[in-house]
């Protein structure tokens, strides 16, 4: 009788074992959910990092390229404004070229009125450059004597600019005193014109009187007319 007690003990012992570890692995069951909060967690986490993709920076990215490529296109732009205007202001400077030395054909010829006590050569520009060009205010002038070279002073207003066709002929004059004082006076020798806003001279025969009077005290007897007025005898 005592040892079936003993074993009715013993079995109720083991059952009441078995029940508490059913107990403590139900119990931890039901503690899992903090493993599955930390699941969620982690699942949120992915989330949170979908989130940060998503942020946008791909987006600002491609924000920043759409504006790069507006930039990279005005600065086309303003290059090819830049050249138009360029290419304008080069064909305006050759309609408008002025005619130099090398553009025209210079030449001098005798224009004095008869028993005039003031004596006139007229010079003659004629453009030969194939195109227009523009010519204005005074020539340099000077007088090759056997005294050295008198330069002449200018005499006058100069005249508006003178658009000279191919072909067309443009004057201006050069004044000088008689040599009525029966000596040899200052013998002539030569004439050099310089275009004007040129530093290149041409040489000319001198188509005029022989010599000059002998001045006294100094300063030029020989005086030039501004372009596109012929003087005297015209």
């Amino acid at each position: 009788m005592r040892v079936q007690k003993l074993t009715i003990a013993a079995v109720a012992v083991a059952a009441g074992l078995s029940l508490t570890a059913c107990g403590s692995s139900d119990s931890t069951a039901k503690s899992d959910p903090s493993s599955s909060a930390s699941n969620s967690a982690a699942t949120t986490g992915g989330s949170g990092t979908s989130g940060s993709t998503t942020g946008g920076s791909s987006s600002g990215s491609n924000a920043s390229a759409t504006s790069g490529g507006s930039g990279s296109g005005g600065s086309t732009s303003g290059a090819s404004t830049g050249s138009t205007t360029g290419g304008s202001g080069s064909n305006s400077a050759a309609k408008s070229g002025r005619c130099g030395a090398d553009s025209l054909t210079i030449t001098a010829s005798d224009n004095t009125i008869k028993n005039d006590s003031t004596r006139t050569v007229v010079v003659t520009l004629k453009n030969k450059s194939g195109k227009s060009c523009t010519i204005s205010g005074f020539a340099g002038v000077d007088l090759k004597t056997s005294s050295g070279t008198i330069s002449a002073k200018r005499s006058g207003q100069p005249n508006a600019a003178t658009t000279l066709k191919s072909g067309a002929e443009v004057f201006f004059p050069v004044f000088y005193p008689a040599n009525d004082s029966g000596g040899s006076g200052v013998r002539i020798t030569g004439l050099l014109v310089t275009p004007p806003n040129d530093t290149r001279t041409v040489s000319l025969a001198w188509p005029g009187a022989a010599s000059l009077p002998v001045t006294e005290g100094g300063g030029t007897p020989v005086e030039v007319g501004p372009i596109d007025s012929a003087g005297q005898g015209s």
